[in-house]
């Protein structure tokens, strides 16, 4: 679950700030449980535990279900990540260009993949050669288990101004056949033709609608994903916000016309769990992949 700091997620926060709450979730951490054995492990009544059971539940951290004369819970969740905004390094200035997800140059995928805008699927699903349609730039989400995607974008640094860092910001989950919350991909960011590092997608999510994601996409397939701050710096690459790789600027091959970004499922890689990337209209953040150069 992605979460931001506006008054939408409240109810998730108030849901935690109660150390009962929290005790229910480690519980339920452990297997599935009723009202009356949270009772018992909480030593209080049915009714105290089924309010907070409730409060959980309003804020989709857990679900119910009736086996037998029982209500059993279990959770929902297992990850939530918060968002904050911020202002990054101000006295720089900035070139910022936003790519869709589906404006890619380059690519090589195998099933399962496909393309989807706001109205529906773009060709044919698990077809790889629909990835070259016309109309792929009209994509919001794309998916696809191996292979890689590439893009273009313009290089606007000029001969007066001084490359001080590079951000990529992006939204991406691994890729299941409908979908799998837990389902890791070894998903690898490369930038004008240098790897910058690998990250490992937790998961392939659907266990609540993505924020933007258009109602047309069914409840079980790919909702959204995670949102990734990818850093270049003189000394060293930070993934949001933690050290990520050795890999510096200087270290990326100059082409003072483009900047070239590149999304891989290597061969061989540990976990090959596809990748997904959702652009502006789809996941839980209304943006395409942005890439900023800030300047001095």
């Amino acid at each position: 679950m992605q979460l931001d700091i506006s008054d939408a997620s409240l109810n998730v926060y108030e849901s935690l700030a109660s150390p009962v709450r929290l005790k229910i979730i480690r519980l339920l951490s452990e297997k599935p449980m009723s009202v009356k054995e949270l009772a018992e492990h909480l030593n209080l009544s049915s009714p105290i535990v089924t309010k907070h059971l409730n409060k959980l539940a309003e804020a989709e951290l857990i679900q119910s279900k009736r086996v037998g004369h029982q209500k059993v819970s279990s959770l929902k969740v297992d990850t939530i990540a918060i968002k904050f905004p911020r202002e990054i390094y101000p006295k720089f200035k900035v070139h910022k260009t936003a790519i869709p997800a589906g404006h890619y140059t380059e690519y090589s995928v195998e099933p399962s993949c496909g393309l989807a805008g706001s109205d529906g699927y773009i060709g044919k699903v698990d077809n790889p050669k629909y990835f070259m349609l016309p109309e792929r730039v009209e994509a919001g989400m794309i998916w696809f288990n191996n292979g890689f995607v590439e893009y273009q974008t313009p290089n606007f640094i000029g001969e007066d101004e001084h490359l001080e860092m590079l951000d990529l910001s992006m939204e991406l989950g691994s890729e299941f056949p409908f979908s799998n919350n837990t389902w890791p991909s070894d998903i690898t960011f490369s930038i004008n033709g240098k790897e910058i590092g690998t990250w490992r997608s937790p998961g392939d999510f659907s266990d609540i609608r993505g924020k933007y994601t258009p109602d047309w996409v069914p409840d079980n397939v790919n909702q959204y994903g995670i949102l990734k701050i990818l850093r270049i710096t003189d000394h060293g690459t930070y993934l949001d916000g933690q050290p990520f790789t050795d890999v510096c600027l200087e270290d990326l091959p100059a082409d003072s016309n483009l900047w070239t970004v590149r999304f891989e499922i290597k061969p061989g890689a540990k976990k090959s769990g596809g990748c997904t990337i959702f652009g502006k209209g789809f996941g839980n953040y209304d943006q395409n992949i942005e890439l900023s150069a800030y300047y001095s």
